[in-house]
């Protein structure tokens, strides 16, 4: 799978997720899959609807299998998280009651926080067509829930459980601009470079009458080269264009593999007059 390198780290830690009645084994397996992407290991499962293991999450979790073979079943809720010190409920609707109601960012960062006191936590989702119900809820110590469309605020299960798992990667971050790679640092091109392409590229274009009328020639090449030196090329895109424009003018349309080319077959049809004037 792309981006999957078995040669680096593998973070496995975090907050148990715990899905509650799942009812889709492709669910389980997505939901492992974005947990694999941002570094969390433990999933807990009650009661799945069609049972455990299931294949079709093995089928969809992409490589995450070990996630997939380490995932826990209960019977009920309170089973599930009877080892756990504080835990979450996500949920999209508002609930009668007192328990606080957090962000994901605030959420991801208290998680954070007890874990690195020790603690066990867990972050409970519902079912994929109505939730958590308030009972389940209750069970909770707070609630997360999304900033999301208020008229279109029900989230797949795997897309809400993304969305937790990149708010706990992130809260781990010490700099929220890293990135896992950089661009390659190239050298900028000299000035000597670019004219070069200036004018090899004037060069070509004259040998195919681009500049006409002649009057305008000037103009033209002036208007060229404000387009080709409005940014900063590198030494290494200098080089790039300059091949392309070398190649357009060792091969005529005529004869586009040079000269060992085939000769046309009498039967092609008669091309278009070429605009090349190179003689070539």
């Amino acid at each position: 799978m792309a981006g999957t390198n078995s040669e680096r780290q593998l973070l496995a830690e975090g907050p148990a997720i715990i899905l509650v009645e799942p009812q889709m084994g492709e669910n389980i397996g997505m939901v492992a899959r974005a947990m694999a992407n941002f570094g969390l290991a433990e999933l807990r499962l009650v009661n799945p609807r069609d049972g455990w293991p299931n294949e079709r999450a093995q089928a969809t979790a992409s490589k995450a299998d070990h996630i997939i073979e380490a995932t826990k079943v209960y019977e009920t809720l309170e089973q599930a998280i009877s080892d756990l010190n504080f835990v979450y409920a996500t949920t999209a609707r508002e609930r009668d009651g007192y328990k606080p109601v957090r962000s994901p960012v605030i959420a991801a960062e208290t998680l954070r926080a007890k874990f690195k006191a020790g603690e066990g936590t867990g972050i409970l989702f519902g079912r994929e067509r109505w939730g958590l119900t308030n009972e389940e809820v209750a069970l909770a110590d707070e609630i997360v829930t999304f900033p999301v469309n208020p008229a279109f605020a029900s989230l797949n299960i795997a897309q809400a459980v993304l969305l937790m798992s990149y708010e706990w990667m992130k809260s781990g971050m010490e700099d929220l601009g890293d990135v896992p790679f950089q661009a390659i640092e190239q050298r900028p091109s000299t000035k000597e470079q670019l004219f070069g392409l200036f004018d090899q590229l004037e060069e070509a274009l004259d040998a195919r009458n681009y500049f006409h009328p002649a009057g305008k020639k000037p103009k033209m090449v002036d208007n060229l080269r404000a387009v080709l030196s409005r940014r900063a090329f590198t030494e290494q895109e200098i080089s790039v264009l300059r091949g392309v424009i070398s190649s357009l003018d060792r091969f005529s349309r005529k004869s586009p593999r040079g000269s060992g080319s085939h000769p046309r077959s009498s039967k092609a049809p008669k091309e278009a007059p070429s605009d090349d004037s190179s003689g070539e």
